[in-house]
């Protein structure tokens, strides 16, 4: 067997080999074509006008640019008519004929929308959390693109940072798991197929850690903590196979990261081993200047000399590595690096073989927004919420009765999708009114009201509304909202308030001091409270919000995040009981925000505080305990799961043995039900500080009531490791404790010696 495994692996060394071969020559060959201006054109990604733009700058003369050979690749356009339009000038107009590549932000579905990452996250299925882009990789593909500017994989602890909603949340072993998943379903086993993207993964690094969370601002922290809880999830990408890499905007040991040759060619390419392509984010190239680093010309020479290879929007390159060259200040070799590999790209994508490989007019009108797709949406939006709380056991609601469904959220088709949903059809989102009639149809009697706006604040509601109505103000008064609210409650037997964040709240340049529901929700929610009848708040954020209040006194909590394109039926299908809710969080939700960060693995410290009540001289608060409202891990389901406790099958490991750790879970409740079984480690002392304990592995089991299965987790020295003041990456023999539990916070444990 072991010959066999040899003999296999030769091969597919062999045939890698001989196509990286024929690549080069190819590449080689074409590049002994080109003039200077042609290398330096194929570094330049634009984005014309009247396309889907994601910043604020739009590029000019595209079309002129094209023919002269100045363009590499576009991105916020979308359809095959416009895109064959666009690649013909390319391969018939220019002079060398070189293809396009064409890319969009594809971020969690592309005309099928599927929940905002942070809630595909909650789900902890893998396999659905890959399919979810198989599908949006099937419709991008399907639209004529070949690039999609997806997983963003940055590690966030700071729900302010509005981009949180478009990641995996705090942990690193989740988030690199995730990071796995989503480059498989959209590359597949070969990106060069016609129906598979490239990804590119994001954002190049430690996006996720910007002070203050306010969006592109500075990220300082020790290499430890970098390598540790932030470098992971990039480096499960690249081991994936991901095909490009995109910069972030914030700086890192004081130099911007698209401009950081430490990063782009030392840790990424020499380290690491990374083949693929570097782009820098929308204008992130430009805007090296406002760091400081001197002027256009200057950064772009900084930027092209650490590693990147494509500039976005910016045209810095197009416009300055001439003179650059001319003056010394940049290498032709540097310009042919990365010339070569946006053609190497090209090459793997087939584009070379036929321009018009993503272009196909038959796929575009058989292949998106199918009801097959949509079934898998609306799967996957069900499998990604959390109950939060469920007091009395007031959900599953019974299909029967008179419901009073209230809130501004709840009949509106502008907010289901989410942010970044760049191509979504808004008009195709299925309400929280509709999916509950979808669902019940005339067993339930529902009277609406929508009781509120979501913000009365004018100028947040201007500053969410950039791309459109989210939180729009009612002619009507706050008084005649929460009046007509009020009347519509006393006639019905349940409350179902859906409150939340406008879609726009969360994402990109969507930072926010103050994570409560806005104050005019509350006032809603408060009155809805006060009529005695049970309240189940249906909540929608892009984030861990502050919602103590809202947990000590409304009867059940669903968070449904930003569902997509099947909200409302998805919904229905948890508040009523088609599908027992699964889902578990993956940042933990502050009790306010003056906690934050506040996350699971965080470090021990010299005077830890013992239980949770406040005792002077120890690491606590005055006005609040130190663990947040919801852990990491946690989320409730309509049955109930017990634990045994843990069993280890050997107390004193040695060397490199592998040890199993088993637990075994029972359904102790009365429906059928799916648990997230979680395991985590701590190792209680070691050469530098540890954190409290860190999540090694995970199981998503499926459980009947009564029914009992025992959970096993392999662990072997490879779980033990971690980062030593050399950035080693090693494990210490000595004392470690096995976690296992349905959240970070509720855990049964056995500890075991494991020697060298």
């Amino acid at each position: 067997m072991k010959k066999l495994l040899i003999g296999l692996l030769l091969v597919v060394a062999t045939e890698t080999h001989a196509q990286d071969a024929k690549m080069n020559a190819f590449v080689s060959n074409l590049m002994g074509k080109m003039t200077l201006e042609e290398k330096i054109g194929q570094l330049n990604l634009v984005v014309p006008g009247g396309g889907t733009v994601t910043g604020s700058v739009v590029s000019q003369g595209v079309d002129d640019n094209i023919r002269k050979g100045n363009v590499g690749g576009l991105f916020g356009i979308t359809g095959p008519e416009k895109i064959r339009k666009i690649q013909d000038i390319a391969v018939k107009n220019s002079r060398l004929h070189i293809p396009l590549i064409f890319g969009l932000d594809i971020i969690h579905g592309h005309k099928t929308i599927f929940p905002i990452p942070l809630g595909l996250s909650a789900s902890w299925d893998m396999g659905l959390i890959e399919r979810s882009a198989r599908i949006a990789a099937l419709e991008g593909t399907a639209d004529g693109l070949s690039w999609a500017y997806s997983p963003m994989v940055d590690i966030s602890r700071d729900p302010r940072w509005g981009r949180i909603a478009e990641g995996s949340g705090e942990d690193p072993y989740l988030g690199s798991r995730i990071a796995e998943a989503m480059v498989r379903g959209y590359q597949g086993k070969d990106y060069s197929q016609g129906n598979t993207l490239m990804a590119c993964v994001k954002h190049f690094a430690l996006y996720g850690a910007a002070e203050g969370g306010r969006d592109y601002n500075s990220v300082d922290m020790s290499r430890i903590k970098m390598y540790q809880y932030y470098l992971p999830p990039y480096k499960a990408a690249i081991d994936a196979g991901v095909g490009s890499i995109m910069t972030s905007f914030n700086d890192i040991d004081a130099v911007p990261a698209t401009g950081n040759k430490w990063l782009l060619t030392d840790l990424l390419r020499k380290q690491w081993g990374f083949k693929g392509l570097v782009v820098s984010d929308y204008t992130a190239v430009n805007e090296m200047m406002a760091h400081g680093l001197g002027d256009l010309q200057a950064v772009s020479a900084l930027a092209l000399k650490a590693g990147l290879d494509m500039d976005m929007v910016g045209e810095g390159f197009l416009t300055t590595l001439k003179k650059s060259l001319q003056e010394g200040k940049v290498t032709l070799q540097d310009i042919n690096n990365a010339c070569r590999r946006v053609l190497e790209t090209k090459y793997k994508l087939g584009l070379f073989d036929d321009p018009y490989r993503y272009i196909r007019e038959d796929r575009s009108a058989k292949e998106i927004l199918t009801p097959a797709n949509r079934a898998v949406a609306r799967e996957t939006a069900a499998r990604s919420f959390v109950l939060l709380k469920n007091d009395r056991q007031t959900l599953p609601l019974a299909a029967k009765g008179t419901i009073a469904l209230i809130g501004p959220l709840a009949d509106s088709k502008n907010n289901m999708l989410g942010t970044w949903a760049v191509s979504g059809d808004l008009q195709q989102a299925v309400t929280v009114r509709e999916g509950i009639r979808n669902v019940v149809g005339d067993s339930v009697k529902i009277l609406y009201a929508k009781g509120a706006n979501l913000t009365d604040d004018t100028t947040l509601a201007k500053n969410v509304n950039v791309f459109g109505p989210r939180a729009e103000i009612d002619s009507r008064s706050p008084d005649q909202l929460l009046h007509e609210a009020f009347n519509v409650v006393q006639k019905a037997d349940v409350v179902v308030a859906v409150l939340g964040e406008a879609s726009e709240m969360s994402g990109e340049s969507a930072s926010r001091s103050n994570l409560d529901i806005p104050e005019s929700q509350r006032t809603l929610l408060k009155a809805l409270v006060k009529s005695g009848k049970p309240v189940v708040l249906v909540l929608m954020n892009g984030r861990p919000m502050t919602i103590s209040w809202e947990d000590a006194n409304v009867t059940a909590i669903l968070d449904a995040w930003f569902p997509g394109t099947e909200a409302g039926n998805a919904i229905a299908d948890v508040l009523f009981g088609r599908y027992n809710p699964s889902g578990k969080i993956t940042a933990s939700f502050p009790r306010n925000v003056g906690q934050i960060p506040v996350f699971y693995n965080h470090k021990h410290t010299g005077r830890p505080l013992e239980g949770t009540a406040f005792q002077k001289f120890k690491s606590d608060y005055l006005d609040v305990p130190n663990t947040p409202l919801y852990p990491f891990g946690y989320g409730l389901s309509y049955t109930t799961f017990s634990y045994s406790d843990v069993k280890v099958s050997k107390q004193n490991p040695a060397g490199n043995e592998t040890i199993t750790a088993s637990v075994t879970v029972t359904n102790t409740g009365k429906y059928a039900g799916e648990e997230v079984v979680q395991l985590y480690l701590t190792d209680p002392v070691a050469s530098v500080t540890r954190s409290v304990q860190d999540l090694i592995g995970f199981r998503k089991i499926s459980l009947q009531p009564g029914e009992s299965k025992e959970v096993s987790f392999n662990i072997s020295t490879q779980d033990l490791k971690f980062y030593n003041s050399d950035l080693q990456y090693v494990w210490e023999p000595g004392e470690f404790i096995i976690r296992i539990g349905t959240n970070s916070a509720e855990t049964k444990s056995a500890t075991i010696t494991w020697r060298k």
